[in-house]
């Protein structure tokens, strides 16, 4: 089977930086798996697209050496199973409050006697090549997200569940579960501190770290506080950058301010 090379790199200590994409668009998601980041997601959960998309976008990721991620809507099995099937390498999934859940979770996206999934990777196989039923249990990612003020309260027994291939921090809904404004990137004490004993419990039960950011300043202090997997922007928040500091360079004027969308 074609080898999960985020998730080898994982596995090796290695530290990777992905991008996330919240476009409905196979030449942007094509183009920024070109651009040579590590890893990308899909996002069905806040990104403007839907199940469809993906039957464009993971082929059009599937042009490079990038690793295919699907961030799904919710812990839901049929979604899960689907985003799979349909070539995801790995599943990032929201709002995990407890071990519970997050075996649910990993249960998903393994083939029996390991889990729940069931067989009909219609795409996946054809990207994943042979030997795809034999090793997928081995080369999926199940990541888990940490933002709730229970899995914060139960992020011990959640890094303790086998099986389990990452856990990712969305700092907004952190920084709102923490009675926080939702900014991710933040020097904020109880945020940080929150940060750092998800980081503190991965750490403890050997299970890859990851974080979003939406910059080069935060992605680099992520990465040197040791987390294994950061997200340096998205596909919206590039164009947005560039497009506004390009414009406001040529009229010679300051860019607008822009409420902030987690990207």
């Amino acid at each position: 089977m074609r080898p999960n090379t985020a998730l080898a790199k994982w596995r090796a200590g290695q530290q990777t930086v992905g991008g996330w994409l919240s476009l409905s668009n196979a030449h942007s998601a094509e183009s920024m798996a070109h651009a040579g980041f590590d890893w990308v997601v899909v996002d069905l959960q806040h990104g403007l697209l839907d199940y469809s998309d993906l039957r464009t976008m993971l082929p059009a990721i599937s042009t490079s050496g990038t690793t295919p991620l699907v961030r799904v809507s919710a812990n839901n099995p049929a979604e899960i199973m689907k985003a799979l099937d349909a070539g995801a390498l790995g599943v990032i999934v929201p709002m995990v409050n407890n071990r519970a859940e997050a075996e649910a979770a990993v249960a998903a996206t393994k083939y029996p006697p390991a889990g729940s999934r069931s067989f009909g990777p219609i795409r996946a196989a054809l990207y994943g090549g042979v030997g795809y039923a034999a090793e997928a249990n081995d080369q999926i990612a199940c990541i888990v997200m940490v933002e709730t003020r229970e899995g914060i309260e139960k992020v011990e027994e959640i890094a303790a569940t086998p099986g389990l291939g990452g856990i990712y921090i969305g700092p907004s809904d952190l920084a709102l579960a923490l009675g926080l404004p939702p900014k991710g990137d933040t020097d904020q004490a109880l945020h940080l501190e929150t940060v750092g004993k998800i980081l503190a419990a991965c750490r403890k039960h050997k299970v890859p770290a990851g974080i979003h950011t939406s910059g080069l300043a935060w992605t680099q202090k992520r990465l040197a506080a040791g987390f294994d997997f950061v997200t340096l922007g998205s596909d919206i928040g590039f164009m947005m950058q560039a497009a506004t500091a390009d414009l406001a360079a040529a009229r010679g004027t300051i860019g607008p301010k822009r409420e902030s969308t987690g990207y």
